[in-house]
């Protein structure tokens, strides 16, 4: 019983996402495991850490999906990003 409190207090300690759909201009709709939905601009990015520049190329940017037990989203094996990051400079959208 213990074992099972512990993991639910951790797993509330991230926002899993349950769904991203990419956007024209380098945006990211992403949904998370709590209902909520948040617009993600990954251009901001690209200033930070040359590996985001890739991203520019359409192809390899349609090609985000959300990561095995939804910490994150990931474009190749290079290039991800965790759901904290999502959540926190995501923009909210209404429902």
């Amino acid at each position: 019983m213990k074992i099972a409190l512990l993991c639910k207090d951790v797993c509330n300690l991230f926002h899993k996402v349950k769904s991203v759909i990419p956007q024209t201009d380098l945006i990211l709709l992403v949904e998370f495991q709590n209902g909520s939905r948040k617009k993600y601009d990954v251009k901001p990015l690209m200033g930070k850490w040359d590996i985001f520049k890739d991203l520019k190329n359409d192809i390899l940017f349609q090609l985000v999906k959300v990561d095995i037990g939804g910490y994150g989203i990931i474009w190749n094996e290079y290039i991800d990003l965790a759901c904290e990051e999502l959540w926190e400079h995501g923009t909210e959208l209404s429902n």
